[in-house]
C-alpha cells in the first residue's frame, strides 16, 4: 500500500491532527515546530497505528521526527528491563546517532523514557552501565552494537520496534551483512520502519525481507533536489581548484558552508589550505577521534566554526540550522551522493546555493548527475582563471604541464649522461648470461659459455639503437651484477660412517 501526498496542497495539518499526546505536543511547541512536513504528515499516524513503514523521502525532509515522534508516544507505556532495550534504531554513522539521540531528548523531554547510544569512540564502560539500567531506546551503529553484544552486554529479545534509517547509505557502506545478522536476533513479532533517500534494487529486496505488509510513504520523486536550492557548476583545471573555491567563497554571500571531497585526504590539503589563507574553516572526516569529531561539529553549529572541510561522512542527516552554502570539492563518483550533499541546505523551507567544482576528467560524473535530477546545472566563470570544458582536452594536458625550469634541466643533464654511462660500463663488463630453454645449461649455479658463441644480431627497431650500438644489458641498468656471476659451489657429498655397520 502506497500513501501519496494529498492533491490540495492549501490544506494545512499541525501536530495536534495526528494523534499525539499532549506531552509531545507540548515538547514540539518549544522546539519552535508547528506544522508537520509531508513525510511526518503521512509516517506517524501510520506509525502509531503499529503498521511497518516504508519511508522514501529526500534528504532534509525531517524523517528523523517521523518517527521518533510516534516511537515516544508508544513507548509511553511500559519499562525496559536490564540489557533488554524495548527499541532498536540503526544508523550508518556517529553524528547521525548522535542526532537521533538528541531529537529523543527534546521530544521526550516530558515523558519518562530512557535512551542509551552506542557508537564508537566512546567510553564502553559508560554505554554498558546504561544498559544495565535498562534502556527504552536503543540507537546504535550496527558495528557496535554487534561487539556488545557478542560481549554479552546487550540482548535483543524484548525489541519491539526496529528502525533502519538511512537504509541506502547503509548499503553504500557495505553494512547490510551486518544488519541482516542484527535483523535475525530479533523477535518476529516486531514493528519495523525503513526510511531511506532512495530506494535502489538492494534496498528493495531487503524491504521484502524485513517487513511485513509495509505502507509505503513517498513524499518526492526518488534523487530529487530541492526546488529552492541554486546549482552551479564551474569547470576548471585540477591545478585551479583551490584557487576557484577561494575566489568563491570570496564573492558569495557564505554565512556558513560545507565543503565536500571526495577522499580524507583531500578534506586535510583543503583544509590546510584554507587556513592558510586566513578562511575560518575545520574539517571532517572518518580518521579523526570521535571526541575531535564532536566538538566540531558542536562548534560549526555554534557559528564559532564558518567553514567546515568534510567527507561524505556529514552528507546524510545532519541537521545544519540555516546553512548558506554548499561546495562540492570534488564531483561525488556516485550520483544520489550529490543529492545528499547539496540536501544540506535549503532545509525547512529555506534557500541555499550549491556549487561543484569539476574538472574535465570528471565530465562522466556530471553527466550521470544531470541525468539523475533530470536538468543542467548552470555553469559559472571565474575571473582569472583560464575555461575549459568538459568535453577538452585543456584541463587534461594542463593536469600534466612541464615541470620547473630547474627540475627540467636536471632531468636533460640526467638523459644526457645516461647512454654515455652505458658505453663506458660496456667495454669493462663481460656479456651477459645467455640461457636456453632446455637442457643442462638452464640448471641453476651453472655457468654460461659466451666466448665462443656467436648470434646473428636482430635488426634495429625503428628509432631505438641495434645491440650492437648499445650492448647494456636490458633490465639489468648499467650493469651486471657480481653475484650473477659468481659459480655456486656444489656441496661436497657427506662421508658415510660404516663404523656402526660394521659392529
Amino acid at each position: 500500500m502506497k500513501l501519496e501526498p494529498g492533491k490540495d496542497d492549501s490544506i494545512k495539518m499541525n501536530f495536534a491532527d495526528l494523534g499525539l499526546k499532549p506531552e509531545i505536543l507540548q515538547a514540539i511547541a518549544e522546539v519552535g515546530y508547528t506544522t508537520p512536513t509531508p513525510i511526518q504528515e503521512q509516517a506517524i499516524p501510520v506509525v502509531l497505528k503499529g503498521r511497518d513503514v516504508m519511508g522514501i523521502a529526500q534528504t532534509g525532509t525531517g524523517k528523523t521526527a517521523g518517527f521518533t515522534l510516534p516511537m515516544i508516544e508508544r513507548l509511553a507505556v511500559g519499562r525496559a528491563r536490564a540489557r533488554m532495550p524495548r527499541s532498536l534504531i540503526l544508523e550508518p554513522t556517529r553524528e547521525l546517532a548522535t542526532q537521533v539521540a538528541e531529537n529523543f531528548e527534546l521530544y521526550g523531554k516530558h515523558e519518562r523514557l530512557t535512551h542509551a547510544l552506542l557508537i564508537g569512540g566512546s567510553s564502553f564502560e559508560d554505554q554498558i552501565r546504561k544498559l544495565d539500567r535498562g534502556v527504552d531506546i536503543l540507537i546504535a551503529t550496527p558495528g557496535r552494537m554487534l561487539d556488545l553484544f557478542e560481549r554479552g552486554k546487550v540482548l535483543l529479545a524484548d525489541v519491539g520496534i526496529l528502525v533502519i534509517d538511512e537504509a541506502d547509505r547503509m548499503l553504500d557502506m557495505g553494512f547490510i551483512p551486518d544488519i541482516e545478522r542484527i535483523v535475525g536476533l530479533l523477535p518476529r513479532a516486531r514493528q519495523t520502519l525503513m526510511f531511506s533517500a532512495t530506494m535502489p534494487p538492494e534496498i528493495s529486496k531487503l524491504a521484502n525481507r524485513f517487513l511485513a505488509d509495509p505502507i509505503e510513504v513517498k513524499v518526492a520523486r526518488p534523487a530529487t533536489t530541492a526546488e529552492n536550492v541554486s546549482q552551479h557548476l564551474a569547470v576548471v583545471a585540477a591545478d585551479d581548484k583551490r584557487e576557484a573555491l577561494r575566489q568563491l567563497l570570496n564573492q558569495e554571500d557564505v554565512r556558513n558552508a560545507l565543503i565536500f571531497c571526495n577522499r580524507k585526504r583531500d578534506v586535510s590539503i583543503v583544509y590546510r589550505s584554507l587556513a592558510k589563507h586566513g578562511f575560518n574553516a575545520a574539517q571532517l572526516h572518518g580518521d579523526l577521534p570521535q571526541s575531535t569529531r564532536t566538538e566540531t561539529l558542536e562548534s560549526f553549529k555554534r557559528g564559532d566554526t564558518k567553514i567546515l572541510v568534510c567527507s561524505d561522512v556529514a552528507a546524510r542527516g545532519l541537521d545544519i540550522s540555516e546553512l548558506s552554502h554548499v561546495f562540492n570539492f570534488d564531483v561525488p563518483t556516485n550520483p544520489d551522493d550529490y543529492v545528499h550533499r547539496i540536501g544540506r541546505t535549503a532545509r525547512a523551507g529555506r534557500s541555499g546555493r550549491a556549487f561543484t567544482l569539476a574538472t574535465p576528467d570528471e565530465g562522466k560524473y556530471v553527466a550521470g548527475i544531470a541525468r539523475l535530477i533530470d536538468r543542467t546545472l548552470d555553469q559559472v566563470e571565474l575571473g582569472g582563471i583560464e575555461p575549459v570544458s568538459l568535453s577538452d582536452d585543456d584541463g587534461r594536458r594542463r593536469r600534466r604541464k612541464a615541470k620547473p625550469a630547474k627540475r627540467e634541466a636536471q632531468k636533460g643533464e640526467a638523459e644526457a649522461a645516461r647512454p654515455r654511462a652505458r658505453r663506458s660500463d660496456s667495454k669493462d663488463q663481460p656479456a651477459p648470461q645467455q640461457r636456453g630453454r632446455g637442457g643442462e645449461d638452464d640448471r641453476p649455479g651453472t655457468p654460461q659459455p659466451t666466448a665462443d658463441r656467436t648470434r646473428t644480431p636482430a635488426p634495429p627497431r625503428q628509432g631505438r639503437p641495434s645491440r650492437e650500438e648499445d650492448s647494456a644489458p636490458v633490465g639489468l641498468g648499467d650493469h651486471v651484477p657480481a653475484f650473477l656471476l659468481r659459480p655456486i659451489r656444489r656441496p661436497e657429498p657427506p662421508v658415510k660412517d660404516r663404523t656402526s655397520h660394521d659392529s
